[in-house]
């Protein structure tokens, strides 16, 4: 490796840092690593840059969107915390929850929206081509399977989406996907959008 690429890597993975500050609280460091990892690649991969995503709205499914990728990628990995928290304390010894798992797999759930969103030449979010053909549940288990991301967070990313309805999904499944669907179901009511 030569030092250009340790310094675009090292610049890549402090963005990471940035973005999610959230990765500290992956308890076990393999898994945090692996995370961070995934990221980086995805950005490397990328057309966007780490800081489109703090502008670029979190679905193109939603015109006029009013909440960036970022706001909603967070609040979807506080709510699967939140929401892992209190299962814990009121179900816990009848549902075990690993809650490295859930907090992993929320931060990833996303990760390939990089590879399904690029830019338009009016500056827009819009679908690339390889968007068109793999949805983001597809590309992010494959950039965190490239990453050494065990398959018990894979299967969130996997089963987050609609895509998971055809599946079994796991408890931990179970909390980001719906987690994801409460900062995302809302939106499709115009008349829950308030403008400021």
């Amino acid at each position: 490796m030569v030092v250009a690429d340790l310094a675009e890597g090292t610049s890549t993975r402090n963005a990471v840092r940035q973005l999610w500050p959230e990765i500290d609280w992956i308890q076990d460091l393999q898994l945090r690593e692996r995370v961070t990892a995934t990221w980086a690649l995805a950005l490397k991969r990328s057309a966007l840059k780490p800081d489109d995503l703090n502008r670029i709205p979190f679905t193109l499914l939603v015109a006029n969107c009013p909440i960036t990728f970022m706001e909603h990628k967070r609040c979807v990995v506080h709510i699967a915390r939140s929401s892992a928290l209190a299962m814990q304390e009121f179900m816990g010894r009848a549902l075990p929850i690993d809650l490295d798992v859930v907090i992993a797999g929320a931060i990833l759930a996303d990760v390939g929206k990089l590879l399904e969103y690029e830019l338009g030449p009016d500056g827009k979010a819009r679908q690339s081509e390889r968007g068109e053909a793999l949805r983001h549940p597809f590309t992010g288990v494959a950039l965190a399977l490239e990453c050494g991301v065990p398959d018990s967070v894979c299967h969130i990313i996997a089963a987050h989406a609609a895509e998971g309805d055809l599946v079994k999904r796991t408890t931990e499944a179970f909390i980001v996907h719906h987690a994801d669907f409460m900062a995302f179901q809302p939106f499709k009511n115009p008349k829950n959008i308030q403008l400021r």
